[in-house]
């Protein structure tokens, strides 16, 4: 597998103009660097036994260049903010403007409105970023500049960089945000427009591929705690309680499983990676009866992704082509209820779905740090003519990832790794159910 993977980096060309950036080469003058064109970060730190390791393969590290293809003062850039609410969207764009304004000197700086629609005809005019549009804004959740889900024409999206002679395009969002971030990349490189487009990974669910830690997560596993910790004193405020709370997590299960390690107030975690088996007596039904029982009470937490095999299958999708999930949260609700009615056993069951609740929040300081670098690290890759790439968090050394490598398939839970061992460890759940 790893013999496959292009990292790659495309650039648009000769890189002629000096950095603005307070910055040199030198070591031990307590001044900050410059990041070397040719420095690689290996790819490969573990080597398994009996495996060859890939020493091949390495990605470009992320960091401010000496040299960079954009003359600041004659360059406009423009930030874009798709998908769904997540935590940090707003220290982004803050961190992306003072980077592009005060440090390189970049003469414009433009806010799309309501993700990709803004690039079209049909979306509102961009509204031109100021110092005192931003000076508060990353204390605030949400976007300034609005979101928005939906596919929109690349050609016409092109042809708004082109007229609006925009040059350097910040894509900040998800699985599917990166991929609209890549057709536009190719198709500007297609015409040989030099226009420099690039990608901030943003996803609450935290399943972009080289990403260690996309921005949001870790707020949503301090907001998502405070909700277990609440399901755990409903669910022991009643005989025979059960406190259900549905959480993020389309494909992976990354919230649940963190949150539940974090509250270690809670019983079970239902994940996509992880098949559920409702029926049997090692099934999930059985196992949450015994468990009630025997303590009374008991905190359930299921991602929005898991157990879809049990539902009808859903063949829509929402408007970025993402399908969309059954409802796994009511359907254990009834389940349950059900099951205990048949067991002749009383239950008093809350549910719980603050998805909305957790993704509109400020970010933690945790998360403001990850922006703040992401953000920086997103505009010195245009500003030396890099596209096509988002920035990627590789064992902590920020790099560069060519969005296609990115995009390729979901970051998962891995059943057999450090997490969901936790997890096991502190629900006492078994590992799966069957």
């Amino acid at each position: 597998m790893t013999a496959d993977l292009d990292t790659t980096i495309q650039t648009l060309g000769p890189c002629r103009h000096d950095s603005p950036l307070a910055l040199n080469t030198s070591r031990g003058d307590y001044i900050g660097n410059f990041v070397s064109d040719r420095t690689r970060v290996r790819h490969q730190v573990e080597i398994l036994p009996g495996s060859p390791p890939d020493s091949q393969i390495y990605f470009e590290k992320a960091g401010p260049r000496q040299k960079i293809f954009f003359d600041p003062a004659q360059t406009r850039a423009a930030i874009v903010t798709c998908g769904g609410l997540c935590p940090g969207l707003n220290n982004v764009i803050r961190s992306a403007f003072l980077e592009l304004h005060h440090n390189y000197g970049v003469r414009e700086v433009l806010g799309i409105r309501h993700g990709f629609r803004g690039l079209t005809a049909q979306g509102e005019p961009p509204v031109p970023l100021t110092t005192a549009m931003v000076e508060d804004i990353h204390r605030e959740g949400g976007t300034i500049l609005s979101s928005s889900r939906g596919q929109q024409d690349i050609n016409e999206m092109v042809e708004f960089l082109r007229e609006r002679q925009i040059d350097i395009l910040i894509c900040v969002g998800g699985d599917g945000t990166q991929k609209g971030t890549r057709a536009i990349a190719e198709e500007v490189t297609r015409r040989g427009w030099p226009i420099a487009v690039v990608g901030v990974p943003k996803t609450i669910d935290n399943d972009l591929q080289f990403v260690r830690q996309t921005f949001g997560y870790y707020t949503a596993i301090e907001v998502a705690r405070e909700i277990l910790d609440g399901a755990h004193n409903e669910s022991k405020g009643a005989p025979n309680g059960i406190g259900l709370v549905k959480l993020m997590g389309r494909d992976s299960g990354f919230i649940a499983a963190g949150a539940a390690v974090a509250s270690q107030e809670v019983n079970m975690v239902l994940i996509p990676e992880v098949p559920l088996q409702l029926d049997g007596p090692r099934g999930f039904l059985a196992t949450l009866h015994r468990r009630v029982v025997a303590r009374r009470h008991a905190v359930v937490v299921v991602a929005e992704g898991a157990g879809q095999h049990l539902l009808a299958a859903e063949t829509r999708v929402d408007a970025s082509g993402n399908r969309l999930q059954a409802d796994i949260g009511t359907f254990l609700r009834d389940k349950i209820r059900d099951y205990f009615r048949a067991q002749g056993t009383e239950v008093n069951l809350k549910y719980m779905e603050p998805s909305y609740v957790i993704r509109s929040v400020r970010a933690n300081s945790q998360d403001a740090r990850l922006c703040d670098d992401f953000a920086r690290n997103a505009v010195h890759a245009a500003m030396a003519g890099k596209t096509n790439l988002i920035i990627g968090d590789w064992y902590s050394v920020y790099v560069h990832v060519p969005v296609a490598l990115a995009t390729a398939s979901r970051k998962k839970v891995d059943p057999e790794g450090d997490l969901w061992r936790a997890v096991i460890a502190t629900t006492g759940q078994p590992p799966t159910w069957d």
